[in-house]
């Protein structure tokens, strides 16, 4: 089934078969690998400039919760409507990027120095994880590129089948928690905590959120063969971009999680 193509929502196969039109038959008007990931790049650099804004605005004993609720919010919701408005990524994506940035640069500053007291202090943090994370990210992002290239993980169909079920059911019990959250009711102490358990988790999530990248490179190449236009290499690089996030957050996690033990 076409659902099952890929466990990233953005990138499945229904998306690119919808925009397919018989007029896209000059090469010059249709998506390329090699568009999405320039494309990629730009949305990547997005996002890093309004991390590092978050992150002076941090470390210089600013408020930084209104712009990380603003790109959680807006973020979810620029994300929602390009899903239905596809041949907007191009106007879309780069929105989601800077949004996306104002999240991880609020987020990885305190990973980085923890809570900043009233006196100015920083306490709690763990110097030097946020440039680990960002190191074992590309390190996976390649290590998966190079399984996908030379065929050593195929996306079947039962593949992909799998990693999408596995994909939801984390969404959903992320949701759950953010509710539980929301309503001030007591969450799972493994969420949070450097145990055995907790550490195992992390590590599954990290996994899944990896072998996702396999199914995104997959649709992307797709995508091209199949002769979408050219706007969905905006939507492609998008849909690599939110993998690639919630990578580094997963992976920044887990390290937390081994630094407190």
């Amino acid at each position: 089934m076409a659902l099952f193509q890929s466990g990233n929502p953005a990138l499945s196969e229904n998306k690119f078969k919808g925009t397919i039109l018989s007029e896209f038959e000059d090469v010059q008007d249709s998506m390329t690998v090699k568009g999405t990931l320039n494309k990629f790049g730009i949305l990547f650099l997005l996002t890093l400039a309004t991390a590092y804004f978050t992150w002076k605005e941090f470390v210089g004993g600013g408020n930084v919760w209104t712009y990380i609720m603003v790109g959680v919010f807006g973020g979810l919701g620029v994300a929602i409507f390009i899903s239905f408005k596809k041949e907007w990524s191009q106007y879309l994506a780069p929105l989601y990027a800077l949004l996306e940035g104002f999240v991880l640069g609020g987020v990885s500053a305190y990973f980085e120095y923890g809570a900043q007291s009233a006196q100015g202090m920083y306490k709690a943090g763990y110097s030097g994880i946020v440039i680990q994370a960002i190191g074992l990210t590309f390190s996976v992002v390649a290590a998966m590129y190079l399984l996908f290239k030379f065929q050593i993980i195929r996306a079947t169909e039962k593949f992909k089948a799998i990693i999408f079920t596995a994909t939801a059911g984390i969404a959903l019990f992320y949701l759950a928690l953010w509710i539980l959250h929301f309503f001030n009711v007591a969450t799972p102490g493994f969420i949070y905590e450097g145990s055995a358990f907790g550490i195992g988790f992390s590590l599954f999530v990290v996994a899944l959120a990896a072998l996702n990248l396999i199914l995104d490179f997959d649709m992307i190449e797709k995508g091209a063969a199949m002769g979408a236009p050219k706007y969905m290499e905006w939507y492609g690089a998008f849909g690599l971009l939110v993998t690639i996030v919630w990578l580094y957050m997963e992976i920044l996690r887990l390290l937390s999680k081994l630094n407190r033990r």
